[in-house]
């Protein structure tokens, strides 16, 4: 009798320590579809660095992230066929200009009751950032990071074409400027100024429609189906005067520039003045940030005039968002609010050149490191109170292609700048359903 109790209470010793399989970890992947960022290691680095602070939340899980990384815009098509797929997928990078087209299409989770038992707010980002998140008042996406548009000059091409910089504040003294470069370099393999002619080339277009008050669409009452909806805008008096802006650029003898690299291309030294988003000094490096500001000018845009002085600028970025098919939402949304930390966060953007989209990185004391490494922090971080965003509307990527056409047709003597854009808008309008 005294063995059998023995060897019983030896058993229930050895069963506490053997684990049975309800007791074993769950095995949970996040399926990623992502941009590449034409680095694929930057996104590892902040995930993985967000997935071990999610682990220790979570030691009952063995958590694991499945990156599918591909070259822009290559993520929206794989994203778009595994929805159709039906395919499980958690988190997404989302372009902002995508925003309304996945959300509007019901393929991106609705964030609003994640937000809601939330430590963050709206009150901690850009509002422009925080907006370009939200899809018919709810939100789909967290703008982690972004970007603004500016004009970068060599100061000694500058100083040896005998062109002042203030001048270049003006569209009038931009174009004098571009004269005056083109002279003095005429044959010497650098061009004045920087036309942009590639795909993209709505978005430096857009700030001098917004400079003079116009914008991309307008709502408008009396919609076939949707009674109040969105309608062309940008082919009123303000998009012909900012198209003639760029028309008058190439009368001025500054060629549209069909292939981009991004900015490399000024830092090469090709072009003497060139608009350009915020990463540019990336490609500087290793260069410290005072030498390059000692060789290189950064301003806003130009403005129609000293008298219609407010300026305008362009925000792009990166959202994540979660898929409509993801089997791990709760998990997917924590490692998004660990992206989004500060502590986080912050160190990756000053390493890769990014601009921040919340308060406490933008002007707090995590801004100390991005200024550290950005030559024009300061100049960049005053830009976004007066940023804009690409509407998020699910027609916006047809309406762009179809002002991409419009400004082709000018730069190449097609069309006039109001037949143009009244072309345009008669397509745009169509694709808005008002036709």
């Amino acid at each position: 009798m005294f063995i059998l109790i023995v060897c019983s209470i030896i058993t229930a010793i050895l069963s506490l320590n053997v684990p049975t399989a309800s007791a074993q970890k769950q095995n949970v992947t996040l399926t990623t579809i992502l941009d590449n960022l034409g680095d694929e290691e930057r996104w590892t680095s902040i995930m993985q660095e967000a997935l071990s602070e999610l682990q220790k939340r979570h030691p009952e899980i063995h958590i694991e992230i499945a990156y599918n990384q591909f070259q822009h815009p290559n993520e929206r098509t794989e994203f778009l066929k595994a929805m159709t797929n039906n395919t499980p997928v958690d988190l997404m990078s989302v372009d902002q200009i995508w925003l309304g087209e996945f959300a509007g299409k019901g393929l991106l989770t609705d964030l609003t009751p994640y937000i809601e038992s939330w430590n963050r707010s709206a009150s901690d980002w850009y509002e422009v950032n925080w907006d370009g998140g939200s899809y018919n008042d709810k939100v789909y996406g967290i703008w982690l990071w972004t970007d603004v548009r500016g004009m970068y000059y060599w100061k000694d091409m500058l100083e040896e074409s005998g062109v002042d910089p203030v001048s270049l504040k003006t569209w009038e003294g931009y174009i004098a400027a571009a004269k005056k470069l083109n002279s003095a370099f005429n044959g010497n393999g650098i061009e004045g100024m920087h036309l942009t002619g590639a795909s993209h080339s709505p978005d430096l277009w857009y700030p001098y429609l917004w400079m003079l008050g116009g914008d991309i669409v307008e709502r408008k009452a009396g919609h076939p189906t949707k009674d109040i909806y969105w309608f062309p805008a940008y082919n009123g008096s303000e998009g012909v005067q900012a198209l003639q802006f760029l028309d008058d650029q190439v009368d001025a003898g500054i060629t549209p520039q069909k292939n981009h690299s991004w900015g490399e291309e000024f830092v090469d030294r090709e072009f003497a003045v060139m608009i350009e988003a915020s990463h540019v000094p990336l490609y500087f490096q290793p260069e410290q940030p005072q030498i390059i500001k000692e060789k290189v000018g950064f301003m806003p845009l130009p403005v129609p005039s000293v008298e219609a002085a407010q300026n305008a600028t362009l925000m792009g970025g990166w959202e994540l968002s979660i898929p409509i098919t993801s089997k791990n939402k709760a998990l997917a949304w924590e490692l998004i609010t660990l992206v989004a930390e500060p502590n986080i966060l912050a160190p990756w953007l000053a390493k890769y050149g990014y601009l921040p989209t919340q308060l406490a990185i933008g002007q707090g004391e995590f801004s100390d490191e991005l200024r550290r490494y950005n030559p024009y922090y300061e100049e960049m971080i005053s830009m976004i109170p007066t940023g804009l965003s690409r509407p998020s509307i699910p027609e916006y990527p047809e309406i762009a292609d179809n002002i991409r056409e419009a400004i082709d047709e000018v730069y190449y003597g097609k069309k006039q700048s109001n037949v143009a854009l009244q072309d345009a808008a008669v397509k745009s309008a169509k694709v808005l359903g008002w036709q």
